[in-house]
């Protein structure tokens, strides 16, 4: 079992976040994710910091999508960040959600061949090739090209998507797949919709690297989890997750209804105020103890990296050194 950590902004200012990154890095975390949502701190920022301040770990964006960054770009940061950090990188490429994009008036019509035109497009790049493409969603000329030597010719991209078909065209194309198991239970239903894709392709599934994105709150005698910043966390995104995965806690999306108002409003007090024991579901809670519970319960669903994300805790440093010291550890013995 492979561990990556999801720095979300949550945690603090942006220098914290690199700080959580270094402890990570020293913890034994294989992966430190950073996601990108719209207008929250950009993670090319923090991930070049990351990747600077760092010896070991692979950082990378999650949610980095094709409709408000060309693809060409990401291409070429990507590579430059490859060079930097000694070919520590890999990247969450597709849409996590389709609400935030449409926020400033981009249409989205074929999802699906945008993200698959997309990756092919910066795999052609990396591999140092003339990227002239005309495509259903990308047009490229014969000017389209990396004018300097790629450090590696294939950067891992993790696909990440919200519906059954963008988990499915993870497994077919994807080095890797990044589906949300919030809740936990819901974990061997998203690994299912990743093999779909592996099987349609002729692959193995040992070539699909499938990373659980989970939400963590712990602490080292398991009290004082429920904090306000794993409430902010599930009154914002609940609404956003999958009806069939939060089915399986006996959740819908229309329970989250009240959080969604009031997230809207920008009433985020309230909106903490809403959530209700039941969405507590969604994250992992407790102790070390619980968690390798919890943990052992994914690897038997199928999942081979777990993204720790979240609040963490009520002391996200303290909960990096559990993982670091006791977690970690126990899956590597």
């Amino acid at each position: 079992m492979k561990f990556g950590v999801r720095l979300i902004q949550h945690l603090g200012a942006p220098r914290d976040i690199v700080e959580l990154g270094i402890l990570a890095d020293q913890a034994g975390f294989d992966h430190a994710w950073f996601p990108s949502d719209k207008f929250m701190y950009h993670a090319w920022s923090i991930i070049a910091a990351l990747a600077e301040h760092t010896e070991r770990i692979i950082v990378g964006a999650n949610g980095t999508e094709p409709y408000s960054i060309a693809p060409g770009e990401t291409a070429t940061f990507m590579a430059t960040l490859d060079h930097l950090s000694g070919g520590r990188t890999a990247v969450g490429f597709g849409m996590h959600t389709q609400k935030m994009i449409e926020w400033t008036g981009i249409e989205i019509a074929d999802r699906l061949t945008r993200v698959r035109e997309a990756v092919e497009l910066m795999r052609r790049v990396w591999r140092g090739e003339v990227a002239q493409f005309d495509g259903r969603e990308f047009h490229w000329s014969d000017q389209c090209y990396l004018r300097f030597p790629p450090l590696r010719s294939r950067i891992p991209i993790y696909v990440s998507g919200f519906e059954h078909d963008d988990l499915a065209l993870s497994g077919e194309i994807g080095d890797g797949s990044l589906p949300m198991v919030t809740p936990p239970e819901s974990a061997a239903l998203m690994v299912e919709r990743v093999l779909e894709g592996v099987r349609t392709a002729g692959r193995s599934a040992d070539e699909v690297d499938i990373c659980g994105c989970g939400w963590f709150s712990l602490s080292e005698s398991g009290r004082d989890t429920d904090t306000d910043r794993l409430r902010d966390i599930l009154a914002y995104f609940g609404n956003y997750l999958d009806e069939q995965a939060l089915a399986t806690v006996g959740l819908s999306r229309a329970d989250f209804a009240e959080t969604a108002r009031r997230v809207a409003a920008r009433d985020y007090a309230g909106a903490r105020d809403a959530v209700t024991p039941a969405m507590l579901q969604l994250a992992i809670t407790g102790t070390a103890r619980d968690a390798i519970r919890r943990i052992e319960m994914l690897a038997g669903a199928g999942i081979t990296q777990v993204s720790v994300g979240g609040p963490l805790g009520p002391d996200p440093r303290a909960t990096i050194r559990l993982f670091g010291e006791h977690i970690i550890p126990y899956f590597r013995s």
